[in-house]
């Protein structure tokens, strides 16, 4: 045994089944040999976004493993590994190092040390004797408090360096622990809810992560407080329930604006409070700010708060119910809340609607996600986007019936990470079909890994919507634009996706729409990868602030 054989025996224990990898890791081999499948990628950063896709798909109950080469695959993956921390997402990687005699000759690349700011835990394993302890540590780090990206590099010189068999011996698998928030901050915040007249859940990723979707519908239902969901935390109530506003991103429903403007009282159940562009900005003057998490650095981070609670999702508003059922919660009738909001969601859908049936050559995004919705099953479907447009146009009309059916990412905006995603995911739930939308743009980054789900067998299906340009930019570089059309892109993305063995299909009429789901549905499920690349409109309107003509 060496040491990459000690570490792949650590992984099996820990119940690991999936390695991905690029190009060259002692880990690979190793791996294999005690039955944990390796996916080479194309790409370094492909291998983490699939690792990514994967853990959000189980909650980051069952997690995969990555690996790239030292040097410049480190490099390489650096982007992905941010695109985890922003997004809050449980990842292990373990990638090799240089040998210890080289690591601190310049200019050597070390993960441990370039990678300090982007992870949750990041360190060098020093001696293939501490390998098992800091094995168990990094796997306490991922299953414990807020989600992150924990990265143990291992030089190559500890991948081949004999390893004792007794150090197994001492290994302990990993366990999750659930922190309880205090009894007193429990009572202080039913006694909020008492006191507000027009109160608002905002529910973030976190209610997924903890399994708490039931819960929090309980507690909704209990105290017909009306609900909206962060872009990290939809999917994690249902999106037909009449309590339901809609998702607080970029983009959002009207009902979304109306509800936070008349809101007294914002209750974040497992959020961050995250300001960015790509998230809707919550409003703090004339209001009070609740936000329950398992983070302590999370708390009072960009908004003030008045009450700040730590403690797991799930068993603080299981409390939190009980409480407000003992107290006999005065909660007002349905109908109230759920006409008042049903109201907002109709007048939306009318404006959006000529939009939403749009029968325009070329295809107009928004018909796109509208024939979505009505052919697919949406209780075994994930939906992701990609950067960009297709994130803001979906995002405010896509409707998840059930936890994970849409996987929502956007702190920080990669190019590209959507194929990746949407590939761990199905990797997560073989038995769901999992489908991506993206862009001219975001196909460029990362088209030749549409081949890593040929070769591996990862039927999903990307939309493209081809318009041929980078949506929006001309906007920004109006005299590039005209002179030298820097915003035009090209491809057939169809024949790509044949030429690499998956299935490809151009579609032009709104018509072709439903039938082209369901063929690309259907070679998927015989485990081949499908490309659907619509010819689309440049589509510029998203809903946002204030209603407009449409």
């Amino acid at each position: 045994m060496n040491g990459a054989d000690l570490i792949a025996a650590i992984l099996k224990q820990e119940e690991i089944d999936i390695l991905t990898a690029f190009p060259h890791s002692d880990l690979i081999d190793s791996c294999a040999k005690v039955g944990i499948r390796p996916i080479i990628v194309r790409q370094e950063r492909q291998a983490l976004h699939i690792a990514d896709g994967y853990a959000r798909m189980s909650a980051g109950r069952k997690i995969c493993c990555s690996t790239v080469q030292y040097g410049p695959g480190s490099e390489n993956a650096a982007g992905a590994i941010a695109q985890c921390y922003g997004d809050n997402v449980p990842v292990l990687h373990i990638p090799g190092g240089y040998p210890r005699s080289d690591s601190c000759v310049a200019p050597n690349y070390l993960a441990s040390r370039n990678l300090q700011l982007t992870t949750k835990w990041c360190e060098t394993a020093p001696t293939v004797q501490r390998i098992p302890q800091m094995m168990q540590n990094a796997f306490s780090i991922l299953r414990n408090g807020r989600p992150g990206p924990v990265v143990l590099e291992i030089p190559v010189d500890l991948f081949t360096e004999k390893a004792d068999k007794s150090l197994l011996s001492d290994y302990r698998p990993a366990k999750r622990s659930s922190p309880e928030a205090s009894s007193a901050d429990v009572e202080q915040l039913t006694d909020m809810i008492r006191d507000s007249a027009s109160p608002v859940i905002i529910a973030g990723q976190g209610i997924l992560y903890a399994q708490s979707c039931r819960e929090l519908q309980t507690l909704a239902e209990t105290t017909q407080i009306p609900v909206l969901s962060t872009l990290n935390g939809k999917s994690c109530f249902p999106e037909d329930h009449p309590l339901y506003l809609g998702c607080a991103g970029g983009s959002r429903p009207d009902c979304v604006n109306h509800f936070l403007d008349k809101a007294d009282l914002l209750i974040g159940l497992g959020t961050s409070f995250t300001r960015s562009d790509y998230i809707t900005p919550f409003p703090t003057r004339k209001n009070r700010i609740v936000q329950l998490t398992n983070c302590e650095h999370d708390i009072g981070k960009d908004y003030p708060v008045d009450l700040g609670i730590l403690g797991d999702a799930r068993s603080s508003i299981d409390r939190l119910t009980a409480i407000l059922q003992c107290k006999e919660y005065p909660a007002g009738p349905l109908d109230t809340v759920a006409s008042e909001i049903a109201m907002h969601k109709s007048r939306f859908l009318r404006r959006w609607g000529p939009l939403l049936q749009s029968e325009s050559v070329p295809i107009n995004p928004y018909r796109v996600i509208s024939e979505l919705m009505d052919t697919v099953d949406r209780n075994k479907t994930v939906l992701t986007h990609d950067a960009g447009s297709p994130r803001d146009q979906v995002t405010a009309f896509w409707e998840s019936l059930v936890p994970h059916g849409y996987m929502g990412w956007g702190k920080t905006t990669q190019l590209g990470t959507g194929l990746g995603l949407v590939q761990g995911a199905k990797l997560a739930r073989p038995d769901w079909h999992a489908i991506n939308i993206m862009g001219d743009a975001a196909i460029g980054m990362v088209g030749m890994d549409f081949e890593t789900g040929v070769r591996n067998h990862i039927g999903t299906t990307t939309i493209i919507l081809k318009n041929n340009v980078m949506g929006g930019y001309s906007e920004y570089h109006p005299t590039a634009s005209r002179r030298y059309h820097i915003e035009v892109l090209g491809g057939d993305y169809s024949k790509l996706a044949q030429a690499l063995g998956g299935y490809g299909e151009r579609i032009t009429e709104p018509g072709q729409l439903v039938s082209a789901i369901r063929r690309a549905l259907e070679t998927n499920d015989r485990g081949v990868p499908a490309i659907l690349e619509v010819i689309s409109s440049e589509e510029d309107r998203i809903p946002r602030d204030l209603p407009t003509t449409l």
